[in-house]
């Protein structure tokens, strides 16, 4: 192997870091629970240290579902939605246009519209009217004879729409699960986890998840079966796979049993979509966010949200696959789209030359479409670890998606930048502005101090957290009966990743497309040979596979024609003994 290639591959992006865990307590957890010690160490990571919290956690329950009358104002929000179901009032569900918003419409208008019928739901233009509730959405609901106004995913920061609805005699409920800003909207009722005075224990529920909560609530008020609910945790899996939140606590629950609908009887939306996806199952998370959510998303993205909406709604089949079949032609438009806008992302970083010397990345080209520079900022912010921001020009405004890296708050950072901005919101990870264009270079310039001043640079590169240690000779199927008692996968309760020394190509390994490369390896002191993948690791393995090298990876389980077969995913490749 030249030196060089031997320098290109030692110069690993990410730094690998062993989780700790307590000997003793792992072979406590085991002994308790009769798991191997694996399985005890992967339990305490997941701040699990007694047997009792591990049998909670091994078997998710409904009744362990908190009242969702500890929410602030959710008694208001009851009341006054019943009072509207029993007169007979028409009401207007109104939702944002991403995956967790159409799902929250379509959970809602699929629950009330089981015993009621007055019913229509909003789901605002991205272009034209931007996220929130809008005042075009709020003159819709006037010109239509709406009495109440339901938000879901959105509504916490739509102060003056929620004012002109008051100002109309229209009566207004907020289901929203982000971070108020300048104090509470004037709604009758605000039902928000984040705001300051709710103590609902739990803070993690998506938008579908609050809507979910508003009519578990109803159930119980009515005293209405509550398998009418539960048939409806589909789209709460979805929702709450793809907006990112952690699969703890009541989401894991919601999640679980979600997954079991989709796998044995998902309602025909998700089953066209399902079709579409044409992949082994059963559908985990993964298969939610990278899979159903982008189809779902592609409606608002580069076209009409509802037509997301109408499909998870729809009850035939034929209409349900040809609705599908849209979305999917749309997100393959979408990925070249996107494609394109990333590509031009990397080679103006490349062009800057500032990568090396600047902390953060701000780019602004006015042709990007609005809806792809959420996903542009991802990649970006991946590739270079550092924390993205990625502006377009929309409505004469410069509009931008920003995505954080290594544990950088960008909303802190932006609220210290209000001052050039129309407008502002999101959290720790995630966030959007809109802003007059001339302000963009101030912008950028204020942004990378700020983020230097905060961001040691150490932390600029990115770390992969490993589980534990462990042979390809180990991975059969009893592992993977202990493993899947993990899942639902997700933040907060990542699938583990291993790592192993000492592997060889068998020699029967062969690159894909776009770097990727479909992998043949076996320890050098061993006979088992296991079969994966690494995406974007091909130029890696080309570099190290005459040699040995050592892999972190995760093991995939697939069914296929009712056989279980077992892979692995491949995180990193390194020289073998590097790190």
């Amino acid at each position: 192997m030249h030196d060089n290639i031997a320098d290109l591959a030692l110069m690993a992006r990410l730094l690998w870091k062993i989780i700790p865990s307590d000997d003793a307590l792992a072979q406590h957890l085991s002994t308790a629970l009769d798991i191997p010690v694996l399985f005890g160490h992967l339990l305490q990571q997941r701040g699990i240290a007694s047997a009792e919290a591990a049998k909670t956690f091994f078997k998710p329950s409904l009744e362990a579902l908190h009242d969702p009358f500890l929410m602030k104002d959710m008694d208001i929000a009851v009341e006054r939605l019943d009072r509207a179901l029993k007169q007979g009032e028409r009401i207007l569900i109104y939702g944002d246009y991403d995956v967790d918003g159409t799902t929250s419409v379509a959970f809602m208008y699929a629950f009330l519209s089981r015993y009621y019928r007055n019913l229509d739901y909003y789901l605002p233009d991205r272009d034209k009217e931007g996220y929130g509730v809008s005042l075009e959405g709020v003159e819709y609901a006037r010109a239509n004879g709406i009495s109440l106004m339901l938000s879901v995913d959105c509504g916490i920061k739509s102060h003056a729409a929620i004012a002109q609805a008051k100002a109309y005699g229209i009566d207004f409920i907020v289901c929203d699960h982000h971070q108020p800003e300048g104090g509470l909207p004037d709604a009758l009722a605000n039902v928000d986890p984040l705001r300051p005075d709710c103590p609902y224990p739990f803070k993690g529920l998506s938008g579908c998840g609050i809507a979910f909560k508003l009519a578990q609530a109803l159930t119980i008020r009515n005293q209405t079966p509550v398998e009418e609910l539960l048939d409806l945790l589909d789209l709460v899996a979805v929702s709450t796979a793809c907006d990112i939140v952690p699969i703890t606590g009541e989401n894991r629950i919601i999640t679980h049993f979600g997954l079991q609908k989709i796998n044995h009887s998902p309602r025909i939306g998700l089953w066209a979509l399902i079709q579409q996806m044409n992949r082994p199952g059963p559908i985990k998370v993964s298969d939610l966010v990278f899979g159903i959510g982008p189809m779902i998303n592609s409606a608002g993205r580069l076209g009409d949200a509802r037509d997301a909406v109408r499909l998870l709604l729809s009850a035939d089949r034929n209409s349900a696959q040809e609705k599908a079949r849209q979305l999917a032609s749309r997100n393959r438009e979408r990925r070249i789209v996107d494609q394109q806008a990333a590509t031009e992302a990397r080679e103006m970083v490349e062009a800057s030359g500032e990568v090396t010397d600047r902390h953060s990345i701000v780019l602004y080209k006015p042709e990007w479409h609005k809806g792809i520079i959420g996903i542009t900022a991802s990649r970006i912010s991946e590739q270079y670890f550092r924390p993205t921001v990625i502006l377009t020009l929309s409505n004469d405004r410069a509009v931008g998606s920003a995505r954080s890296a290594g544990g950088f708050d960008l909303y802190k950072a932006l609220l210290a930048c209000e001052d050039l901005f129309y407008s502002f919101g999101g959290h720790a990870q995630a966030a959007g502005m809109q802003m007059p264009p001339e302000n963009v270079p101030i912008f950028r310039e204020r942004f990378e101090q700020i983020v230097r001043e905060h961001l040691q640079e150490t932390i600029l590169q990115e770390e992969l957290e490993l589980n534990a240690a462990l042979r390809l000779e180990d991975i059969n199927g009893n592992l993977m009966h202990h493993l899947r008692r993990f899942e639902p996968f997700g933040p907060g309760n990542r699938s583990p990743v291993f790592y192993a020394r000492g592997l060889v190509d068998t020699g029967r390994s062969r690159a894909l497309q776009d770097n990727h490369v479909r992998l043949s390896l076996r320890q050098q002191d061993g006979t088992k040979t296991m079969n994966g993948i690494a995406f974007g690791l091909a130029d890696r393995f080309e570099a190290l596979k005459a040699g040995v090298f050592d892999i972190a990876f995760s093991i995939r389980e697939e069914i296929w024609q009712g056989q279980r077969t077992m892979s692995i995913q491949v995180k990193d490749i390194i020289p073998a003994g590097s790190c």
